[in-house]
Order: structure tokens, then C-alpha cells, then sequence
């Protein structure tokens, strides 16, 4: 079994959703067991590979499986991780399994909703452990139904406008992707790779300066642009439209605002992080040389998604819209430091994705426990909640200490990190943007403050006094992620250690 964990991981769910399809749909508590068990398995397996099997002193991929898939594209069934895909395929296991008793308050269609959710899975942990680009396309499409069908069933009053939305997004990045991934293959092949899906394979060749389209016919060169310029926006935007960076961020306050509270959860806690990963492993090693010369441009775009999100969050009154935008300006420190391409700047992203993986999470429960005593998310038309809902309170402030920053918690390491990294970037003119994106962090501060305040503090209203406080399970949910926004903001080197070597090697690759 450990020779083959990495599979067990992914696809225990997929097992577990072809359970639930043959259990009887009005036995309800055996659909719900069979999804704690098909979640909670591979988050087992992952505690015990990222504490037991993994060398956290290694920096390239372990526990590989590969096993040639289609023979006539040379695909390849190739799995591996390394210390940046690790701390992500542990989250998604936490997040999913978190995500099935907070999908207990879901009572239409339950059958089809947990096998959904237990597919979505899969596509999410295959994209973290494929080293095949074609293998990490088909992941990448296969989450894109799920949670379509997640959002524009079981969503809210708009939910086939946002579903749809979301949709068309993806569908635009996937193909941009494809279109990459496909002059990658042919260029490639042309120079006679024996491994043409292989993203480790492109790596290499990209560090030889040999993946710059010479196979191809127009030479690396098409309408004045170069063919490693032409790849590496592509899939840039491919990846950016789900991380969501400014612009292509429209479609997130839409399908958060109308998805459950869970598919929130794990839309904002692990499917944003896709997009960053994607950047990490099959954009920027792959056109290093792109990545140098437009890695200004993207930090750019990066400060402009910090100071936009959280300015835009300050002016929102739904209160699930406001945590919305906020994940566009928590997710703008991701960019800013990749691009600053340096050590510090590069493990402040990489722990910011898990980090907002853990605090957006977390903030998104907050939201459906209102939401769903009130039946609304007016920020406006709260007060005085603290006096009824006590418990709610405490765990609200500190989810939302965790989001802003606060010393000691864990979102504070990786902002600082991320934001010294790119101070000290060698590229000019990144000291300018970290001063400007210190006010994405005062303006975050204010709207979550401000939030509190409208909730909690001021005369009840009166309409609210017979609130229950949180459930026990309310609170299995959220606890641990606070947990882990309080852990990691003490001990950071919990995942800093695994990902040090990884991250120091994919910068000297990257020349950094």
C-alpha cells in the first residue's frame, strides 16, 4: 500500500462515490457515513504520508508511480509530490472531509450531492500529484463538473447564472491551456522527447533552453511574439481566472455568494490554490525565461488584486460577498510573491495558499451559521449578536484575527514573508509595490473590524434574541481550522521545513 499511497489518496473518494450510487437514496444516514468514511480515509492516509513516509530534506518528487496510460500520445499514469503539492494534498483532504458534516443541513438530493462532492475530490487531489501535463489536464477538467453541478443545483436564487459563469471561465482557461499544452507536446516531440506529456521532462528541457518552439513551423516565433511568450500567457491566464487574479476574478463573488456554505468552503479553501499551484508547477518552470522578463507585470497584478479585493470587500453589506472579494486580496500575496522570485517572497506564497486555505475556509462557516438562523447576510441588519451567541462570537473573532493578520496567527508569517521577499526582490520596482499593497492590509483590517462590529457589538436585535448558539457540530467544523491558523502562526516551520528544499530549487531553476 505505501508503494501505491498516493493513489489510494486520490481515489478512495471514487470508490466511495460508487458506494453511495448503489445505497438506497432514502437512507440517508448510510449515504452520510459512507462520505465521512470516503473522506476521512484519504485524510488519514495524508497525515500519515506527510509525517511518516515523506523526506522532508529532499527536494524533487517522491513516492513516484508511473505507468505508461496511452501509448500512442506517450500519456503517461505519472504521480508524484514534493514538499509543495504535499501541504495542498493534506488540505484537501482536511477541507473535504470538514466539508461532509457541514453538508449535513443539505437535504435535497443528498445522494447525488455527496457523490459529487466525492468526485470533485478526486479531480482536486489529481491535479496536486500529476507529473503528467495530460494526466493534470484530465484532473483538471474533471473537477470543473462537479462543481458546476454543485453550484447551479443546490446554490442559491441565481444559482444557474453563477454556475454558469463559472462555467465559462474555466472553460476559457482550460482551453488557453490546452492550446499550450498541445504546442508544448508538438514541440517537443519534433525535438524527439520520449516523454512529450512529462511536466518534469518539459522542465528539464526548458532548463536547456531547448522548449522554445525551433520544432514547430513558424520557427518560435508567430505574429512577432516568441513561442515560449506566447505559452507562458496562456497559461498564465488559464491558471490565473481560478486563483481568481484581477481581472478575471468576476466570476468568484457570484459563485460564492450563491453556493452552499461547504462548496464556499472549498471553493475559496483549496480550489482557488489550483490556480497558484498550476503557476508553480506547469507555467513558470516551463517558460522560464517568459516568467523573468513579465514577472513585474504579474506582481502588478498581484498589488492591484490586494488593494481592489479589499477595498471593493469594505464597500459590501452581504456579508458572504464581503469574505468573497476579501480571498481576491488575500490571494493577490500569492502573485506578488512568486513573481519577486526569491527564496522568501516564494515560501511566503506557497504558505499563504495553505494559510487562506485555512482562514477563507473558516470565514465562509462563520457566514452560513448566520445565514442560516437568519436567513439573510446583511451585514446591515444584524446587532448585538455577542449577547446571544457567545460561543459564535469567540470563534468568529478569532477566524477573523486570522484572516487580517494578527502576530501570532498564521496568515501574519505568510503575509510577512511574501511581503519581504518581494522588498527584497533583485527586479526594481518591487519596493514601491509592497508599500502600495500595505494599504490592501489597513483596508483589511477595517472591513473585518467593521463586520465584527455591525454583528456583534451594539443593542440586540430584538428579531435575533431566540438565536441558538453554535451546535457541536458548528464547532467540529471550525475548530480545526482555527486550530491550525493558531499552530501555524506559532510553529510555521510545520510546513515550512517540508517545503524549504523544494522551494529553493524551483527558484534556482527558475533563476533566481
Amino acid at each position: 500500500m505505501q508503494e501505491h499511497i498516493l493513489s489510494w489518496i486520490t481515489f478512495l473518494p471514487l470508490l466511495g462515490m460508487i458506494a453511495i450510487l448503489f445505497a438506497p437514496k432514502t437512507n440517508t444516514s448510510l449515504i452520510k457515513g459512507i462520505s465521512l468514511v470516503a473522506t476521512g480515509l484519504p485524510l488519514v492516509l495524508a497525515t500519515w504520508l506527510y509525517f511518516g513516509l515523506f523526506d522532508k530534506l529532499d527536494p524533487g518528487l517522491q513516492l513516484t508511480e508511473r505507468i505508461m496510460w496511452i501509448g500512442a500520445i506517450k500519456a503517461e499514469y505519472y504521480v508524484a509530490v514534493d514538499g509543495l503539492s504535499l501541504a495542498l494534498v493534506w488540505l484537501t483532504t482536511l477541507l473535504l472531509f470538514i466539508g461532509v458534516p457541514a453538508s449535513f443541513g443539505i437535504t435535497k438530493a443528498q445522494k447525488s450531492y455527496y457523490a459529487l462532492l466525492l468526485l470533485l475530490e478526486v479531480g482536486i487531489l489529481g491535479v496536486f500529484i500529476a507529473q503528467d501535463y495530460f494526466l493534470f489536464y484530465v484532473f483538471w477538467e474533471i473537477m470543473l463538473l462537479p462543481m458546476y453541478f454543485l453550484i447551479g443545483i443546490w446554490g442559491g436564487p441565481r444559482r444557474e447564472y453563477a454556475a454558469i459563469k463559472f462555467f465559462l471561465y474555466t472553460l476559457t482557461g482550460s482551453v488557453l491551456m490546452l492550446i499550450a499544452i498541445v504546442a508544448l507536446r508538438l514541440d517537443m516531440g519534433a525535438l524527439g522527447s520520449a516523454a512529450p506529456f512529462s511536466i518534469p521532462a518539459m522542465q528539464e528541457m526548458a532548463q536547456q533552453g531547448r522548449l522554445i518552439g525551433s520544432g514547430l513551423p513558424f520557427g518560435g516565433e508567430l505574429l512577432g511574439m516568441q513561442f515560449t511568450t506566447w505559452v507562458f500567457w496562456f497559461l498564465f491566464i488559464g491558471f490565473a481566472i481560478k486563483v481568481p487574479v484581477f481581472p478575471f476574478h468576476t466570476w468568484l463573488p457570484d459563485a460564492h455568494v450563491q453556493a452552499p456554505t461547504p462548496i464556499s468552503v472549498i471553493l475559496a479553501g483549496i480550489l482557488l490554490k489550483l490556480g497558484g499551484y498550476g503557476m508553480i508547477r506547469g507555467c513558470f518552470p516551463i517558460v522560464p525565461d517568459a516568467f523573468g522578463q513579465f514577472s513585474y507585470a504579474l506582481a502588478v497584478l498581484g498589488v492591484i488584486s490586494i488593494v481592489y479585493g479589499a477595498f471593493v470587500a469594505l464597500g459590501q453589506t452581504d456579508f458572504k460577498r464581503m469574505v468573497a472579494y476579501s480571498s481576491v486580496s488575500h490571494m493577490g500575496y500569492v502573485l506578488l510573491g512568486m513573481a519577486a522570485l526569491e527564496n522568501w517572497g516564494m515560501s511566503g506564497a506557497a504558505l499563504q495558499m495553505f494559510n487562506h486555505g485555512t482562514s477563507a475556509a473558516v470565514l465562509f462557516l462563520i457566514v452560513g451559521v448566520v445565514y442560516e438562523r437568519a436567513h439573510h447576510r446583511d451585514l446591515n441588519n444584524f446587532g448585538g449578536l455577542s449577547q446571544v451567541m457567545p460561543r459564535y462570537w469567540a470563534l468568529t473573532t478569532l477566524g477573523f484575527f486570522a484572516a487580517l493578520g494578527l502576530p501570532g496567527l498564521a496568515g501574519f508569517v505568510s503575509e510577512a514573508m511574501t511581503l519581504l521577499g518581494a522588498y527584497n526582490s533583485p527586479h526594481e520596482g518591487f519596493k514601491t509595490l509592497v508599500i502600495i499593497s500595505v494599504v490592501g492590509i489597513v483596508i483589511t483590517a477595517a472591513f473585518l473590524l467593521w463586520a465584527m462590529q455591525r454583528v456583534f457589538l451594539g443593542d440586540l436585535n430584538l428579531k435575533y434574541k431566540d438565536f441558538k448558539d453554535l451546535t457541536a457540530r458548528e464547532i467540529f467544523c471550525q475548530v480545526p481550522l482555527l486550530f491550525l491558523c493558531v499552530l501555524l502562526g506559532l510553529a510555521p516551520w510545520l510546513l515550512l521545513d517540508w517545503m524549504k528544499p523544494s522551494i529553493e530549487l524551483l527558484v534556482k531553476n527558475l533563476g533566481g
